[in-house]
């Protein structure tokens, strides 16, 4: 019951604050709300992504054979150079993927 309950609580609340921006089509919000909204995604993706590169066993792997920070810190690097996401993207993956053939952790 208490999980039906949480369930619904969340509906609400997710509905509400949805809601609200069309309810209020005038309302806006602060100058410093709004510089410190546009930081979120940022925020968001780097809390989802780094416990992956760094822990990605669910363990401390701060080693040279941890492909994941590798490609990881790859990508950070392309991303500053060339400032494309597509080329990011690819040359992260297409690092993860040679750096896990190299340390004969994919079997090709």
């Amino acid at each position: 019951m208490q999980t039906w309950l949480l369930i619904l609580g969340m509906l609400v609340i997710t509905f509400a604050i949805r809601y609200s921006f069309f309810a209020w089509p005038d309302l806006r919000f602060p100058r410093l709300v709004e510089q410190g909204l546009h930081y979120v995604p940022v925020a968001v993706l780097t809390a989802i992504v780094v416990p992956g590169m760094l822990m990605p066993q669910g363990e401390w792997a701060l080693d040279w054979r941890n492909a994941y920070l590798l490609a990881g810190l790859l990508s950070i690097l392309i991303a500053a150079v060339t400032r494309n996401l597509l080329a990011t993207i690819a040359g992260g993956l297409l690092g993860f993927f040679l750096l896990r053939w190299a340390f004969g952790q994919l079997p090709l």
